[in-house]
């Protein structure tokens, strides 16, 4: 992968923040396989299936059974740490704190956040328009082809 399509491929809404006082705050205990999930996030800042995770973690040498990893980013979307976003194929997560909206390729399932501010004006004319408002998370998902299956 080129380092301009690596790019396009980032979600940079991901927070850069110290993973045990992330976990603190949230009321998380600081296991090891959490703190492996969370820097792993932390430093890739993608939304990732939790196959994704597993695989990505193994190569690293940090090993995380794939139940171990659902269970950590349940907990994590539970306690408003992390968020889902269903798609097509598997159910990717995301970290952030900041409020985002999502977009999804219908093809690969990539998923990439997209700042609240590009598309508050839009959420608010499809509201007016259709009454139809963005879920509890705030999160509107906009589905198209990525960069990359365009080509």
């Amino acid at each position: 992968m080129s380092r301009a399509s690596q790019a396009a491929h980032h979600d940079t809404t991901t927070p850069a923040r110290d993973p045990r006082a992330l976990l603190r705050r949230h009321g998380l205990r600081c296991t090891p396989s959490r703190l492996r999930v969370l820097t792993l996030f932390s430093a890739s800042q993608l939304h990732l299936a939790v196959t994704e995770v597993s695989e990505r973690l193994a190569r690293a040498g940090r090993a995380v059974h794939a139940t171990t990893v659902y269970r950590t980013l349940e907990t994590f979307t539970a306690v408003g740490l992390a968020h889902a976003v269903h798609g097509p194929g598997a159910t990717r997560y995301g970290i952030t704190e900041e409020p985002h909206h999502h977009t999804v390729c219908q093809r690969c399932g990539h998923v990439a956040g997209l700042a609240s501010e590009h598309l508050t004006k839009a959420a608010g004319k499809l509201e007016e328009l259709t009454g139809l408002r963005p879920d509890s998370s705030g999160s509107l998902l906009v589905y198209g082809l990525c960069a990359r299956c365009c080509r």
